[in-house]
C-alpha cells in the first residue's frame, strides 16, 4: 500500500523531504503547497507532485495520508494543525515550534484527531550515534559524568540577508541553538536523559541585521546527576563538524559527525574493535558545518522510514511530538538563563 505525501513550504529543508521520499518503496510526494505558488510549481515540476495553492485544497486530496511541515520555524503550527484536522497524520521539520505553547497546540491537534505526530531530528538515525546509545543503554560507561556536544559552525552574512525570516525571533525563533544546533540538543537529551538545570550566555558576534545569537555556550546538570555543556555558533569559520562527547566512570566515547574517535571501556570487548574500524575511518563531508546544503537526506529517509512503519504499526514514532518538544525547552531556557543571568530549572 502506498503511503502518499503532501508537502507544505517548498524551500530548501522540503527537497531533503522529497528525496527522502522518493528514496523509500512505497512512499510518493503526491502533493506540494507553498504560499508563492510559483514555487510550489516549480518544485512540482522537478519532483512529479501536484502544486496546490491552498492548503485546505491539499489536505482535501485523499491520496494524502502524511503532511511534512517545512514552512519557516515559527510557522509550523497553523498548517500541523490543519493537516491533523483533516485527519492526516503530521510530520514537522524541527524545531515542533518555537514556543512550549505552540509546541503543545501541535501536539493537542494530532492527540484530538488521533493522528500520528513527529518531528524531525535525523541524528538520532545516525548507526554511529544509535551503537553508542546501546552503549549507555547497556550501562557501559558505569556512572555518566560528563556529556557535551559542539556545533561549531560557519554561516556567511548573505545566509542570514538571503532570507527575510531568518535571523528573526518572530519566524526563527532563535539563531545557533534554534536552528543549528537543535539537532544535537536533542541527540544529547535523547543520550543521556532529562535536564534538570541550565545556566546559558548568548552573543551576537560576526553578523549584522540579525536579532538572534550567532554564538552560545550553555551548562546543563542531567537527572542522572551528570553535568555538560552546549556550545552552538554560525560564526566559527571555516566550521567545523560537529562533536558529542560521553564520559563517565568506566568508559569513553567521542562521535565527530559519524566518525567515532574514541570508543575505549574499563571493559572491553570484541565487538570494540570492530566498532572503531568501523566508524572510525568514515570520510564525513562538512555535514552542513558551512554550507546547508552539504547535508545527506539518508538521515531523512531513516526517520521517515519509522514514521510510515509507526503508523502501520499504530505505535508513536521514534521522535513524536513530546520528544520534539524536548530540546525547544531546553533551548529556551537557555536563552531565558542569557537574558536573565540565572540559573534555570526545567522543566519550565
Amino acid at each position: 500500500m502506498s503511503t502518499g505525501f503532501g508537502i507544505v513550504g517548498c524551500g530548501m529543508i522540503a527537497h531533503f523531504h522529497a528525496k527522502a521520499i522518493q528514496a523509500i518503496p512505497g512512499a510518493k510526494v503526491v502533493g506540494c503547497f507553498n504560499q508563492n505558488f510559483a514555487k510550489a510549481e516549480s518544485f512540482a515540476s522537478e519532483y512529479g507532485c501536484t502544486p496546490y495553492d491552498s492548503l485546505d485544497a491539499m489536505l482535501a486530496n485523499p491520496d494524502i495520508s502524511v503532511v511534512t511541515i517545512c514552512t519557516p520555524s515559527g510557522a509550523h503550527l497553523d498548517p500541523a494543525v490543519a493537516a491533523a484536522k483533516a485527519g492526516k497524520h503530521v510530520l514537522v521539520e524541527k524545531p515542533l515550534e518555537i514556543t512550549l505553547e505552540r509546541c503543545d497546540a501541535i501536539i493537542a491537534a494530532c492527540k484530538e484527531a488521533g493522528t500520528q505526530l513527529g518531528t524531525i531530528f535525523p541524528s538520532r538515525f545516525s548507526e554511529a550515534n544509535q551503537v553508542l546509545k546501546q552503549a549507555i543503554v547497556e550501562g557501559r560507561f558505569g556512572r555518566m559524568t560528563l556529556a557535551d556536544t559542539y556545533v561549531k559552525w560557519w554561516r556567511s552574512q548573505e545566509y542570514y540577508d538571503g532570507g527575510g525570516w531568518r535571523g528573526t525571533w518572530a519566524l526563527d525563533g532563535g539563531g545557533a541553538y534554534m536552528n543549528q544546533a537543535i539537532h544535537n540538543v536533542d541527540l544529547l537529551y535523547w543520550l543521556v536523559g532529562d535536564v534538570t538545570d541550565v545556566c546559558g550566555l548568548t552573543a551576537t558576534l560576526a553578523h549584522e541585521r540579525i536579532e538572534v545569537e550567532d554564538v552560545g555556550t550553555a551548562i546543563v546538570r542531567f537527572a542522572n546527576g551528570a553535568l555538560g555543556t552546549l556550545e552552538a555558533s554560525t560564526s566559527v569559520y571555516p566550521g567545523l563538524l560537529k562533536k558529542t562527547e560521553i564520559h563517565g566512570t568506566t568508559g569513553c566515547a567521542i562521535i565527530e559527525q559519524d566518525s567515532i574517535l574514541h570508543w575505549e571501556f574499563a571493559e572491553p570487548r570484541p565487538e570494540d574493535e570492530e566498532i572503531r574500524t568501523k566508524f572510525g575511518k568514515e570520510n564525513a563531508v562538512s555535514g552542513g558545518a558551512a554550507d546547508p546544503k552539504a547535508i545527506s537526506f539518508v538521515g531523512h529517509q531513516k526517520q521517515f522510514e519509522d514514521f510510515i512503519q509507526a503508523i502501520q504499526e499504530g505505535r508513536p514514532p521514534v521522535v513524536d511530538g513530546s520528544e520534539g518538544r524536548k530540546s525547544v525547552e531546553i533551548i529556551l531556557a537557555i536563552y531565558e538563563s542569557s537574558n536573565t543571568g540565572k540559573r534555570i530549572s526545567l522543566p519550565m
